[in-house]
């Protein structure tokens, strides 16, 4: 469950994985469909009945994702990890991630001419690639951006 308007937008891990699976047909033993709803509950809701994996991945306008930690994807990887799935980051747990802390003087800059605060982005509202499903379709998702990845 992908939303693939934004299929040029994604990082090469998550092209390749995406292209590998049409290619091969199959995911886990089972025909793959896709379905996106694109509303992360109910999405994650069709994972978890029809199995697959979910994903909202870093793209060029948003390279830490779109997701709030504290209140979209911690929660879902908390309830997909209850129910024997799995949740990442591509690079890791997703429950693994520590928010960053606000600094220490608490004097914010900007960004921008907008005036957009840098500590907005920081502290509880940090946002993260999420990936929610099954053990072994995050785990292939994980091993694709370790091979192709930046890191």
């Amino acid at each position: 469950s992908f939303n693939e308007a934004y299929y040029r937008d994604y990082g090469e891990p998550v092209q390749r994985f995406l292209s590998n699976m049409k290619e091969s047909g199959t995911m886990g033993g089972k025909k793959v469909s896709a379905r996106y709803v694109g509303a992360l509950v109910a999405d994650v809701h069709n994972v978890l009945i029809n199995g697959g994996i979910y994903g909202y991945p870093a793209t060029r306008d948003d390279p830490n994702g779109k997701l709030r930690l504290l209140y979209e994807s911690a929660p879902m990887a908390m309830v997909m990890e209850q129910a024997g799935g799995a949740g990442s980051t591509g690079r890791g747990r997703i429950l693994d991630v520590l928010p960053p802390q606000p600094s220490q003087d608490g004097v914010t800059g900007h960004d921008d001419e907008s005036g957009r605060d840098r500590e907005i982005e920081k502290g509880i509202h940090v946002r993260v690639p999420t990936f929610l499903g099954s053990v072994e379709n995050v785990f292939e998702l994980d091993q694709f951006h370790k091979y192709y990845g930046d890191d």
